[in-house]
C-alpha cells in the first residue's frame, strides 16, 4: 500500500525529535562557524554587486561548483584594486549561513588576485581606466620653461630628496628661487596632503614650474604616488609639473601624468634648470661668432667700398676726357670766330691809340689822332694824315 501522510500530534511518540527551521539553521551556523571559521580558497570572481551601503557581494566558483561571498565595507574601503567578473583570486575568510534565507555564504577578510599581486593589479587597473581618459596622453604635455624664476618642490622637507633637488639647483642656476611645500609622501593620508600642496604650488604667484619629488623604496612606500588623486591633481596643474619618484626602475602613475619624467630627485634638478656654465659657454661661442660675422661683414663692406672707388674713379676720369673733348672742341670753334684768327689770314684790327677801342667807322677818327693796326705776329702805330669815306 502507498504511504499515507501523517499528522503528527501530541500524542505522537516521534514529536520531540522535530525542531523549528530555526532552531536547525542556528545549529547548522554554528557547526560553520565552529569547522569553517578560517578557510582559504581560491577562484574565479563573478556576480560582483555594490549597493549603496558599502559591502561587495559576489560569487566565487571553478568548473563546477560556487559559493556566494561577501566582503563587509570596512575592509573593501581598504581594498586597492577592483573586483571584477573574471578575476581570479585568492580569499581567506569563515564560512558562516545568512538565516533569513539558509544561504551559507563566505565572509571574506582578506583577498588578493592569484598570481600577481593586489598593488600591481590596482596600478594595471588604474593605470587603464586614466590612460582611457587621456591622462597619459604625450599631447596634453607641456615644455618646461628655460630659464625658471621659481620652483616649488612638493616633498617631504626632512627627506633626501629635497636635499638633492637644493644642491643641483643651486649649483646649476643660483638665480631661481626654491620654495617648499611640505608634505608627507608615504602612509596613511599622504595622498590628500600632496594634492593639498600640489594646489598650494598653483596658487602661489610667479611659479614656473612644479617638483613633485620623494627618494627609493618598495611599491608600498611609492603608493601614495599611484593614487588616482594624485595622478589627477598632476594632470590637472596649471604650471608644468617634473614628477621624481623613487629609482629609474620605479614607474608611478605621478611620473606618467607629469609633463616630464625624471629618474631621480637629483635628475629633476637637471631637467628644470640650465647649468650657468653652459650659459657662459655658449655666450662666449656666440660673442665669438658676432664678432666674426661683423669682422666678415666689414670685410665685405669693404670690399664693396673698393670696387665701388673704382668704379667712380673710372667713372670720373671717362667724364673728365669727355669734358676734355668738349672743351678741345668748343675752344676750336671759338677759335674760328676768334678775331685773332681773323688776323692769321692777313686781315688787321685798327683801334683807337687813347683808349684801344676798335675803329668800326671812319668817323670815330680825326686826323692827328694816333692809331693802333693789331697784325698777327704784332701792332703798329701810326698817325692819321687824313680821313676819306667811301
Amino acid at each position: 500500500m502507498p504511504n499515507t501522510p501523517r499528522i503528527v500530534g501530541a500524542d505522537d511518540p516521534f514529536a520531540p525529535m522535530f525542531e523549528s527551521v530555526s532552531d536547525l539553521t542556528a545549529r547548522i551556523k554554528d557547526a560553520m562557524r565552529s569547522h569553517f571559521a578560517e578557510v582559504a580558497v581560491h577562484g574565479e570572481v563573478s556576480n560582483v554587486a555594490r549597493p549603496k551601503s558599502g559591502h561587495v557581494y559576489f560569487t566565487l566558483r571553478d568548473e563546477s561548483a560556487s559559493i556566494r561571498a561577501v566582503l563587509w565595507r570596512t575592509e573593501a574601503r581598504g581594498l586597492p584594486f577592483d573586483l571584477t567578473d573574471g578575476l581570479a583570486v585568492r580569499a581567506l575568510g569563515g564560512v558562516t549561513v545568512y538565516e533569513p534565507r539558509g544561504d551559507y555564504q563566505l565572509v571574506v577578510r582578506l583577498i588578493e588576485p592569484e598570481g600577481l599581486g593586489a598593488l600591481e593589479l590596482a596600478f594595471r587597473q588604474r593605470y587603464l581606466r586614466l590612460a582611457a581618459e587621456g591622462l597619459f596622453d604625450p599631447a596634453r604635455k607641456r615644455p618646461l620653461p628655460r630659464f625658471p624664476g621659481r620652483i616649488v618642490v612638493v616633498t617631504s622637507p626632512t627627506g633626501a630628496a629635497v636635499r638633492d633637488i637644493l644642491q643641483v639647483t643651486g649649483r646649476r642656476w643660483p638665480r631661481a628661487e626654491i620654495l617648499i611645500a611640505p608634505t608627507r609622501v608615504q602612509g596613511d593620508g599622504a595622498d590628500r596632503e600632496v594634492v593639498a600642496a600640489l594646489e598650494l604650488a598653483n596658487r602661489l604667484p610667479s611659479t614656473d614650474v612644479i617638483i613633485v619629488a620623494r627618494g627609493g623604496g618598495s611599491l608600498e612606500d611609492l603608493w601614495t604616488f599611484n593614487e588616482e588623486s594624485v595622478a589627477r591633481a598632476i594632470a590637472a596643474s596649471r604650471v608644468p609639473v617634473v614628477s621624481a619618484i623613487g629609482h629609474e626602475i620605479d614607474v608611478t602613475l605621478a611620473d606618467l601624468a607629469a609633463d616630464r619624467r625624471a629618474l631621480t630627485p637629483s635628475e629633476a634638478g637637471e631637467v628644470c634648470v640650465p647649468d650657468v656654465r653652459d650659459i657662459a659657454l655658449h655666450l662666449d661661442r656666440l660673442t665669438e661668432r658676432l664678432h666674426a660675422a661683423g669682422q666678415s661683414r666689414i670685410e665685405t663692406a669693404r670690399t664693396r667700398l673698393d670696387r665701388l672707388a673704382d668704379r667712380s674713379r673710372q667713372a670720373l676720369l671717362q667724364l673728365l676726357a669727355d669734358r676734355r673733348l668738349r672743351l678741345a672742341s668748343l675752344a676750336a670753334a671759338l677759335e674760328a670766330l676768334s678775331p685773332l684768327g681773323v688776323l692769321a689770314r692777313g686781315y688787321s684790327l685798327t683801334l683807337r691809340q687813347d683808349d684801344l677801342s676798335l675803329l668800326r667807322a671812319a668817323g670815330q677818327i680825326q686826323p692827328g689822332q694816333l692809331i693802333v693796326s693789331r697784325l698777327a705776329d704784332g701792332q703798329v702805330i701810326s698817325r692819321v694824315e687824313s680821313i676819306s669815306q667811301s
